[in-house]
């Protein structure tokens, strides 16, 4: 039997994908923080073991991934947790020195294929370098850096796949969904919907457990993955996400570029008084949400995805995220996993 040590294997993605490897047969170890959402459908067979990597020296991560032939880092934080100035200094914080360790403490314990779950932003900062995504934004540099710092580790004897996701929609109960941010905005606008013309990639959070395990099985030498399966524009997600509000007929105003840079230079003034610095600048982040961020299906075909239920994925998120930002049921938050 194949083993695979996980970080963050009680998170909505790593637990998806760690039940997708007991299904084939593999057994899942994972190191986890807690405490673990109530109800939440964690594989009753993987090995759980409570604490923070961040806390433990490479000889102990050696000890729990003694044996293991594949690791999974599903772990982080993203561009939604705010931290003070300089902000990158808390990505590389949380996303690449832990994984300098684990991938090291990984190599040296025999492991054969790592993968590492980081952001669609990556491509996108490749694909269209003159859009210079790497120099303006901290989190999107971040992820770069992080790509390339993974992919030093492989060699013959480990490979390491870096999944660039966009999007992702479905749920996992007890645990706070991310979308509340976006509930949070649409409540502040009087009655409309204020958005600009463009659109993402996305995809369900069981297609990602299956390019997680994918990429595991198939993935030779260093090599990013651009991941998606579904292409939307915000027309077409803003009508879904309107139907699971109860407002199904609620109107979308488009705003001009123009209109949300201006918007991003307030939105500066109010994190300098709070002493945050965005991950994702607010002014630039205007071009990412004015273009189409779409992403070819046929590298997540590749590993594995297979046809889901997007439109009701994206329903049951938004859902959710209704109800937590309501308060009408307890949830434990969204942590850097």
């Amino acid at each position: 039997m194949k083993k695979v040590f996980m970080i963050g294997g009680t998170g909505l993605l790593g637990s998806a994908a760690a039940q997708l490897f007991i299904d084939k047969g593999y057994s899942v170890k994972s190191l986890a923080l807690p405490p673990l959402p109530e109800g939440a459908p964690i594989p009753e067979e993987m090995e759980l073991i409570y604490g923070n990597c961040m806390d433990m020296s490479k000889e102990e991560l050696k000890e729990m991934m003694a044996g293991s032939d594949y690791f999974i880092f599903a772990a982080g934080v993203d561009e939604r947790v705010e931290f003070p100035a300089p902000v990158y200094d808390y990505y590389a914080k949380y996303n690449i020195e832990p994984l300098k360790v684990l991938l090291e403490a990984a190599k040296e314990s025999g492991v054969k294929n790592s993968v590492v779950l980081g952001s669609y932003f990556s491509y996108f900062a490749k694909e269209f370098p003159e859009m210079q995504l790497y120099e303006k934004h901290p989190y999107i540099r971040s992820r770069i850096d992080q790509e390339e710092i993974a992919f030093s580790y492989a060699d013959d004897d480990m490979s390491v796949a870096v999944l660039e996701l966009p999007y992702i929609f479905g749920t996992q109960p007890g645990r706070k969904p991310v979308w509340v941010i976006l509930i949070e905005q649409l409540d502040r606008m009087p009655g409309v919907t204020m958005y600009p013309r463009g659109g993402t990639a996305m995809l369900t959070v069981r297609q990602v457990a299956e390019t997680i395990v994918g990429a595991a099985e198939k993935n030779k030498g260093a090599k990013a993955y651009p991941i998606s399966y579904y292409n939307y524009t915000w027309d077409e997600f803003l009508k879904i996400v309107h139907e699971a509000m109860g407002v199904p007929n609620r109107k979308i105003i488009h705003i001009a570029k123009w209109m949300f840079k201006l918007f991003g230079v307030t939105m500066r003034k109010e994190y300098a008084k709070r002493n945050v610095e965005s991950g994702i600048d607010p002014v630039g982040l205007a071009e990412l949400m004015c273009m189409n961020t779409f992403i070819d299906r046929k590298w997540s075909v590749e590993l594995g995805a297979t046809d889901d239920d997007i439109k009701s994925a994206i329903f049951d998120s938004v859902k959710l995220s209704v109800d937590a930002f309501k308060g009408n049921q307890e949830f434990v938050d969204m942590k850097g996993e």
